[in-house]
């Protein structure tokens, strides 16, 4: 991966200077300079018009555009770019995209001078996975997942600005890691087991990305994808929900298995949030694979989720345990090649 940082900018109107928080940039170039010469389009968002609607509009251009925002906007345009001016990760900095630029002004702009300067470095970033051959089965894969990343350091609230993430996901790699160990002691698998932690989740998913793009889904029989365990969800103590839950018949399996307990798994109460192609699972997903998530957290109403309160002092550690243990036995059957989840509805080829 690649991420490009802000160094430098400037912009004047009318030989007027524009404040650097008055400007906004959009796009893979690392130096950018236009003036009333360059080759671009001009547009407007004036007063009245609904602000973020007609910035997305402009964000989607397929040219080099300058869009002048009337200064009604201010406190939209700062609070924007406090967001849309920081550090960002791009997968490929050789595919060119339009540059698009906002500048907060009523100037109408006779002459311009813009330079944009930013800097590009490669980041690596690294998936982390183990895998128990199947005994008959080896070409069968059935992944566990969750991913080790976080959103990194925050706004301090006293002397603590690190998000450590225990729930997010803590949670769901402890779960894969202990759900490797065990099968491994069970020794019992006729399909291949695949474990991985996920990188870059919170980024865009780009470590999943990743490996459900270089692996063959037409062999994935199951994922099970781990994300925020560590809290009772809102069904209560030893339930789980499962995103996604009528796209295939893998929470009806792993029910069965578990008819001699109380434990329940439920469909995801959070359908709007469409959470079935907001983690790790959802490349798989596209492709076919009857991937999902498997989490516990209140979504509506979870006052640590991406904060630097997301410790392990909030995680109630029973639940993760009896939701272990619950995975654990929901997919015996796919484990040992006795039960076959049906597949997803494809998306994409």
């Amino acid at each position: 991966m690649d991420k490009i940082s802000p160094v430098s900018k400037s912009a004047t109107i009318n030989k007027q200077l524009i404040p650097a928080d008055h400007v906004i940039s959009l796009g893979n170039h690392v130096d950018l300079q236009w003036d009333n010469r360059s080759s671009l389009n001009i547009v407007e968002i004036k007063s009245g018009d609904d602000f973020a609607k007609v910035f997305r509009e402009h964000s989607l251009a397929k040219e080099n555009t300058l869009v002048l925002v009337d200064p009604s906007f201010e406190s939209y345009f700062v609070r924007f770019g406090q967001m849309l001016n920081s550090p960002k990760f791009i997968e490929d900095p050789s595919k060119q995209k339009p540059s698009i630029v906002y500048l907060l002004t009523a100037e109408k702009p006779q002459t311009f001078q813009i330079h944009i300067e930013r800097k590009l470095q490669n980041f690596p970033l690294f998936n982390v996975a183990g895998i128990i051959p199947g005994k008959s089965k080896p070409n069968e894969y059935v992944i566990f997942s969750g991913h080790y990343d976080h959103i990194g350091i925050l706004q301090a609230v006293g002397q603590d600005s690190i998000a450590n993430g225990a729930d997010d996901d803590a949670s769901g790699v402890t779960a894969m890691l202990t759900l490797a160990d065990y099968y491994k002691k069970q020794n019992n698998n006729e399909r291949t087991l695949i474990f991985v932690a996920f990188t870059a989740e919170e980024l865009g998913m780009y470590g999943s990305k990743y490996f459900s793009n270089h692996i063959n889904a037409d062999q994935v029989v199951a994922m099970i994808n781990m994300e925020m365990i560590g809290k009772d969800s809102k069904f209560g103590p030893n339930t789980v929900y499962i995103t996604g839950y009528d796209q295939s018949n893998l929470g009806e399996l792993m029910q069965e298995n578990l008819k001699n307990t109380n434990f329940r798994f439920y469909p995801d109460p959070y359908t709007k949030q469409n959470l079935f192609y907001r983690s790790d699972n959802a490349v798989l997903a596209a492709k076919g694979v009857p991937a999902h998530s498997f989490s516990t957290s209140q979504m509506d109403k979870d006052e640590y989720y991406h904060t630097v309160k997301d410790e392990v002092s909030t995680l109630n550690v029973q639940n993760i345990i009896s939701s272990i243990e619950a995975i654990a036995i929901g997919t015996s059957g796919i484990v040992t090649g006795k039960q076959t989840p049906s597949r997803v509805e494809k998306l994409k080829d």
